[in-house]
């Protein structure tokens, strides 16, 4: 019996990867090569300090670890900049709709992201008391696939792993998911996420009561 529904932000509830790449790409730009938008799929679902280090390994720059925190924190502010211009209509299609039908069903809701700027997301695109639990990038120190962001909503929510399904965009996020013992709904492409248990276009397809048939 699924009691909880536990969402990744990023590609699930709003999609904030063009602004990612556009400070990616300017930083590369900076330290003197280009970054691609093929280059820039090696890094969705990855952390901020191991997207840089991916980077700076496609420019073959070596810097020192107080450079690539100094790096990281450049990207970031470039990053916020253009988050805080975000609007409600940036929501992705059915995701407010479908988010708000599990709260009217009496399923607990949370967010389990990556992102240490949820919380900046969720208020300018106005979900924020839309999750009774929101679990981000300031609250954990693993990343996914390991499990640590999905156990910790869980825990919030006062509910059992098994009795949660995990919404997710990112292959490491599906992997996280199943290693919480956690059912998982791929958004995206059945060929990519072909370890979720099912896979759709958005929350716009997905209903409430299709849920205990996971």
């Amino acid at each position: 019996m699924i009691k909880a529904c536990i969402f990744d932000l990023d590609g699930v509830i709003v999609d904030t990867a063009v602004y990612h790449y556009k400070a990616w790409k300017r930083l590369a730009a900076e330290l003197g090569f280009d970054f691609t938008e093929h280059d820039n799929e090696r890094l969705k679902g990855v952390s901020r300090m191991r997207s840089l280090e991916i980077i700076l390994e496609i420019g073959n720059v070596i810097k020192s670890e107080a450079e690539k925190e100094e790096l990281a924190d450049r990207k970031n502010r470039w990053y916020v900049d253009m988050i805080n211009q975000m609007q409600p209509n940036e929501v992705l299609p059915g995701a407010c709709e479908f988010v708000q039908a599990c709260r009217d069903a009496g399923i607990k809701t949370a967010l389990g992201s990556a992102s240490k700027n949820s919380m900046t997301i969720l208020n300018k695109i106005g979900m924020t008391d839309l999750f009774d639990a929101i679990i981000d990038g300031n609250k954990v120190s693993k990343a996914k696939p390991d499990p640590e962001v999905f156990l910790k909503g869980a825990a919030e929510l006062g509910v059992q792993p098994a009795d949660c399904v995990v919404f997710e965009d990112a292959i490491a996020g599906i992997e996280a998911a199943k290693n919480a013992d956690m059912k998982a709904v791929g958004i995206g492409e059945q060929e990519t996420l072909k370890e979720a248990d099912v896979v759709v276009k958005g929350l716009g397809e997905v209903s409430v009561n299709e849920l205990n048939r996971f």
